[in-house]
């Protein structure tokens, strides 16, 4: 039911859409947009579309837009006014591809490094687009003078052509094919892809180590983001009937960056809206105004003004606004259901008194006699300082087992090792039979060997469904996967999967909360689901009762006990007496190596253990 308010929402937001452009041209002219202001609206709508699924929804923010809006413009020009051409829709389609290309090469370079590096490096890029197009391509550019002569397109409907020459003609094209790129961005981030982005956008740590591969996530995201531009740009070219050298400059990129924060981030929408008022009020200040070139100033002002007051942008504050009404008009104490991209997922499962734990993962093989992980003189040293040093450490499947040992004696650190998170200096683990010594955090994982952390690693602007939808569709679907455009509930086993974790960790009733509200209890279960959600045959959990209430640890004890039943299982905690009940057998680390093994009878009763590490009070 859920599936199907979300899919009326969706087909009414493109309804609302489309009924908008069809109005727009009888509207705006009356308060002073013209045509051909009303036609850049829509060639940088959809430009700004790439640039929010990129920025908005994946988080990476690249100030080298202008190089493949440029690259895909001058591609289409070039094929249309010098090679000869005759289809323009053809023409805008390689420009698109090579654009796409473009960026697939950029981002390979770009992505190498995170944040503000990431940011300059794309800034860097776009000025050797630049310099390349005015000077050693010139002859293929027209350098400073550009390429005239790109033809409008011709549409032959059998019983009539239509040649799209300017003006309203240019107007209904533009917005078709706006329209069409609004739609299919909606698809890619109702899909699963688009859901990962949101997660990289938020914890890429995170979204690692469930399983996805986050680089190429990103990649892709930035490709996606390149081929809009590069379609926007073979636009502006047809729009102009020529292709201005300036679609390569950094002032491009600067405009397309305010014109979406101005519209709101993660909105798709925004970024028209956005680019709307920055043309119409530049067209204010310059011809009404008389300001000439200082518009940019005052429009600059402008944009300080919007950004403090509407940290969302205009779309993002209308949605605030609109929900703040419908809580309010909402009886007291009626919880706020779903809305928007942001709806949940699944509907709701009956809530289970004994939910089964998800089961462990098939690895596809014939099971592997004997231990499932063995670790062999595994060391870890930080320069002069030894974190682990010669750890042997095996463990048998199904085995419930525990680590304890005092702050400093490389419990954490061991646990990031064998989870693939940072490298040995020495020594070798085998997994189900396979050296993983020198895998990544997301293969071990999509292995079967999955972690919770001490400190809570939580998609925290999703909710509880959607954190672990995301973690489960890591198991359902690979590390990486291009299903641009497919329902996340169609994918099968999915929706159970994430209901039956959901209930073991004990959140159906909170499973549409934002995380940001959920008690510190409650996060932590969420954080041991996210770990559950990803099946996995081995199951490390590093402090899972840390700075939980008497109440709430036997809850998670009992929860422990439950999720380990054929699953082997390892536990790092400083509650002996919760750890001692749930254990099978018992490692002792001291100055990051194994002091004794042994039941937790064993350990109560070994003399080393208690000078060394209990003090002697153990009883």
């Amino acid at each position: 039911m859920i599936e199907a308010r979300r899919g009326i929402r969706g087909l009414a937001f493109e309804g609302w859409t489309a009924l908008a452009l069809v109005v727009a041209p009888f509207v705006l002219p009356k308060i002073g947009f013209v045509p051909d202001t009303m036609n850049r609206v829509l060639v940088f709508g959809l430009f700004g579309v790439g640039f929010d699924l990129l920025f908005g929804f994946a988080g990476l923010l690249s100030f080298g837009q202008s190089a493949f809006f440029g690259t895909g413009g001058f591609v289409a020009a070039y094929l249309l006014t010098r090679m000869g051409l005759t289809s323009v829709m053809l023409g805008l389609a390689v420009g698109v591809v090579a654009a796409a290309v473009a960026g697939l090469l950029v981002g390979m370079i770009a992505l190498r490094r995170t944040g503000i590096y990431f940011a300059m490096i794309t800034v860097a890029i776009a000025e050797v687009f630049f310099f390349m197009e005015n000077s050693p391509l010139s002859d293929y550019t027209g350098g400073e003078n550009g390429l005239p002569g790109v033809p409008g397109p011709t549409f032959n409907f059998g019983f009539a052509s239509v040649h799209v020459t300017g003006g309203w003609s240019m107007y209904v094209f533009l917005a078709v094919c706006y329209f069409v790129g609004l739609a299919l961005a909606r698809r890619i981030v109702a899909s699963p892809v688009g859901r990962i982005f949101v997660a990289i956008r938020d914890n890429p740590l995170r979204a690692a180590a469930v399983g996805h591969d986050v680089h190429a996530y990103k990649l892709l995201a930035f490709v996606i983001a390149a081929a809009y531009a590069g379609f926007a740009g073979g636009l502006l070219g047809v729009l102009q009937g020529y292709m201005p050298p300036e679609a390569f400059t950094f002032d491009t990129s600067g405009q397309l960056i305010m014109q979406t924060v101005i519209g709101g981030l993660g909105t798709l929408i925004g970024p028209l809206v956005g680019a709307a008022v920055w043309l119409y009020l530049r067209d204010f200040l310059q011809g009404s105004l008389g300001m000439g070139a200082s518009w940019k100033l005052a429009l600059g002002v402008v944009f300080v003004l919007l950004v403090f007051f509407l940290r969302r942008g205009i779309v993002g504050g209308l949605s605030d606004l609109i929900a703040l009404a419908r809580s309010s008009a909402r009886a007291p104490g009626k919880a706020a259901p779903g809305g928007g991209d942001d709806a949940p997922v699944f509907a709701a499962a009956p809530q289970n008194s004994n939910p089964a734990p998800p089961p462990a993962r098939d690895p596809g093989e014939p099971e592997i006699a004997g231990p499932i992980l063995q670790v062999r003189d595994l060391s870890k040293t930080y320069g002069g300082l030894a974190a682990n040093s010669e750890i042997n450490f095996s463990l048998e499947r199904g085995e419930l087992r525990g680590v304890i040992g005092p702050n400093g004696a490389g419990k954490s650190t061991f646990f990031k090792m064998l989870t693939c998170e940072i490298n040995p200096s020495s020594g070798s683990i085998h997994f189900e039979g396979r050296d993983i010594t020198n895998l990544g955090v997301t293969e071990v994982c999509q292995l079967g060997l999955s972690k919770s952390y001490q400190v809570n690693q939580l998609f925290t602007r999703l909710t509880p469904r959607e954190n672990i939808t995301i973690a489960a569709l890591a198991e359902r679907r690979g590390k990486f996967r291009l299903d641009l455009l497919r329902n996340p509930a169609d994918i099968p086993g999915l929706s159970q999967q994430v209901h039956s974790t959901l209930a073991l960790v004990s959140l159906t009733e909170r499973a549409d909360v934002p995380v940001s509200g959920l008690a510190y209890g409650e996060k932590r279960r969420l954080e041991i689901g996210l770990a559950l959600a990803t099946s996995p045959s081995l199951l490390l959990l590093d402090e899972p009762l840390a700075g939980m209430s008497p109440r709430e640890r036997v809850e998670t004890v009992k929860l422990l006990k439950s999720i380990s039943k054929g699953r082997t299982t390892v536990i790092i905690d400083h509650d002996m007496d919760a750890l001692f009940e749930m254990s099978e057998r018992v490692t002792v680390l001291q100055l990051g190596k194994i002091l004794v093994e042994g039941t937790p009878d064993e350990i109560k009763a070994n003399a080393a253990v208690r000078e060394a590490y209990l003090g002697g009070v153990l009883e």
